[in-house]
């Protein structure tokens, strides 16, 4: 069952749902129990370790991977 990501508006609270496909865009209730309204976002996520296809270039004073110019062996 995949994964989906929901957004608040009004306070950007993202939620994490386990749902079938059908149900992507149903109605979410509010976790909290506050009323919000949540909307299905796009997800966007990264596999660590993975090289393929990728190319990784550090600009700057930091890497995009998060660790100082040069610190992660890369670039």
């Amino acid at each position: 069952m995949p994964q989906y990501e929901y957004e608040n508006d009004t306070d950007r609270e993202v939620i994490t749902l386990l749902r079938p496909m059908r149900d992507a865009d149903a109605p979410v209730e509010d976790p909290s129990g506050k009323g919000r309204t949540f909307r299905r976002r796009h997800s966007v996520f990264g596999v660590a370790g993975s090289s393929v296809g990728a190319t990784h270039v550090h600009s700057g004073p930091s890497c995009p991977c998060g660790k100082p110019g040069g610190g992660c062996g890369a670039g």
